[in-house]
């Protein structure tokens, strides 16, 4: 069965983002097991010398979740214009060691929302530069859902079919990337 590691980088359990996520998590079919990881709050600032001899508890359950997940599925808010900095200390720590981390080519799709005009466009930019910096797989989908307070109804479901179609996309282009790593894999074992 696929894992797909779904990731909210906003800390707010009824966040913009996490509601994306949660939205995605439904569009994966039975085959498909998602962990809606909800661990980023816990995740200390990087620091190489707590490193060493052990990571942390927090930062050994992440990297563990990375390295049995199968593609990682990311919505991000902007902050600042950028990616917040909870998110972008997470993923410093699960870089580590750099030649051998969880993300080394693997799958990787980043999604955003945001309550103004651009769906965290930026931040989802600034995203993808990290995670290719780390040597994942970034897949060239795109999804930025602006004015997200009103694209969401009460119980937190997506409500614009055209927005709910290209998640649909997203989450179709994880399943097929996916499938192409575990050919590749199979071609080369």
């Amino acid at each position: 069965m696929t894992k797909v590691l779904a990731i909210s980088g906003s800390l707010r359990d009824d966040s913009f983002n996490t509601k994306l996520v949660r939205n995605a998590a439904e569009l994966f079919g039975d085959d498909v097991e998602v962990e809606l990881w909800s661990g980023l709050k816990d995740v200390p600032p990087y620091d190489e010398d707590d490193d060493r001899d052990g990571a942390p508890k927090a930062v050994a359950d992440m990297r563990a979740a990375f390295a049995g997940a199968d593609a990682v599925f990311i919505s991000t808010p902007e902050y600042n214009s950028s990616v917040p900095g909870q998110l972008k200390n997470a993923l410093d720590w699960v870089s580590r060691p750099l030649a051998t981390n969880p993300l080394r080519n693997k799958p990787v799709a980043v999604v955003g929302a945001s309550a103004g005009a651009f769906g965290a466009v930026w931040a989802q930019a600034e995203l993808r530069k990290v995670l290719a910096a780390l040597g994942a797989r970034v897949l060239e989908v795109e999804l930025a859902v602006p004015h997200a307070d009103e694209r969401f109804d009460e119980r937190g479901r997506l409500t614009d079919g055209n927005f709910v179609e290209q998640l649909t996309a997203v989450v179709d282009s994880v399943v097929l990337a996916v499938a192409e790593r575990a050919a590749r894999l199979e071609v080369t074992a």
